[in-house]
């Protein structure tokens, strides 16, 4: 049982830092971004193939953000300067990113990682891979709410809800957009950069369903924390933790495995049924 918990709480640590970023596009902004798909295995194969060249982990964790913040920012480009519907940009940046990916890891589809560093080599306490995963959401947590809270943060909250102020106020909307958008991916790339030290591999399906799973994790949060006062970050988290629950818990009841992705979209349904309008998109575009 134990073991059980300490899985599910891992599990839940690493998506809830997509998730996170998932929230930016999608709750804050208010734009429907599926290039999440696509990012997430780049923050993966980056940090893969920089370790296996000897870098160090952390430093490849970070390279790895920055790739994903560069992505992101090609679909804000895309919708912004180009006047691509953000849904249309991410598809066309996700479907990119495929062949960037392959062409990265020098066009191998999967890359083993057993034998190299990873983020959580040198820590030798008890759950010490635990400890760190949740040690790094909680410093994402904190510097995200203070970034919210932030000028920046406030254009953003505002552009998801009323992009006709953020242009009265003076300010670029379409930058703000391209900002959220690279810091929504460079989340996402980052939690594919701490999965390729979780798994120990890389493989270029390790996207497919992302965005769907952090949507669910949002709407999870949503409807669990919605009657309390807690800021979105928490209610992500607590949805990404539970999320992995009922997944876990569905494997351990004798569920196939090769389910699990009609398990993520009954799961979707469920909490956009029962949210009921608790949750929603800003202003979706």
């Amino acid at each position: 049982m134990i073991n059980f918990i300490v899985n599910v709480l891992e599990q839940g640590s690493l998506y809830a830092i997509l998730s996170i970023g998932v929230m930016i596009s999608y709750k804050i902004i208010g734009l429907s971004d599926l290039s999440v798909d696509g990012t997430y295995p780049l923050g993966a194969v980056v940090s893969a193939v920089l370790i296996m060249g000897g870098m160090s982990p952390w430093l490849a964790l970070f390279v790895s953000f920055v790739a994903g913040v560069l992505a992101g920012s090609v679909t804000g480009i895309l919708h912004v300067k180009l006047k691509i519907s953000s849904l249309l940009s991410g598809i066309l940046v996700m479907t990119g990113l495929y062949s960037i990916n392959l062409m990265i890891a020098g066009g191998k589809s999967n890359l083993p990682l057993l034998n190299e560093r990873n983020l959580f080599d040198g820590f030798n306490f008890p759950y010490a891979r635990l400890i760190v995963l949740v040690s790094m959401v909680i410093l994402i947590k904190f510097l995200v709410d203070w970034l919210l809270g932030t000028k920046l943060g406030y254009l953003l909250k505002v552009t998801g809800d009323n992009e006709g102020l953020v242009i009265g106020l003076g300010h670029d909307v379409g930058l703000v957009k391209i900002i959220g958008l690279s810091l929504s991916n460079g989340l996402v790339a980052l939690s594919g950069g701490v999965a390729a030290s979780v798994g120990k591999y890389y493989d270029i399906t390790l996207g497919t369903g992302m965005v769907v799973m952090g949507l669910s994790s949002v709407m999870l949060g949503t409807l669990l924390l919605r009657r309390f006062s807690v800021k979105d970050t928490t209610m992500v988290i607590v949805g990404s933790i539970a999320y992995r629950f009922i997944v876990a818990l569905a494997i351990r009841f004798g569920l196939d495995p090769q389910h699990m992705k009609l398990v993520t979209v009954i799961i979707f349904v469920v909490a956009i049924v029962l949210n009921n309008g608790g949750f929603r998109m800003r202003k979706g575009a």
